[in-house]
């Protein structure tokens, strides 16, 4: 009877740890996804924002 109270226990332990560890991986994952997103969106606008604003052709530009 001793062993299979031990069992059960283990079983239960091993599964509350698995829980944990895979929660915390998804939360790893989920943030690493979401800075990869952002950084690509802020490129993005870095060369639109470059685009908008380098070609400014007006009459105080200088050409070179």
């Amino acid at each position: 009877m001793s062993r299979t109270v031990w069992t059960v226990i283990g079983v239960i332990v091993a599964v509350v740890i698995a829980w944990f560890l895979v929660d915390v991986l998804f939360s790893l994952l989920w943030f690493i996804g979401k800075l990869v997103i952002v950084a690509v969106v802020a490129v993005v606008v870095f060369f639109v924002l470059r685009g908008v604003f380098g070609r400014r052709d007006g009459p105080d530009s200088i050409e070179r």
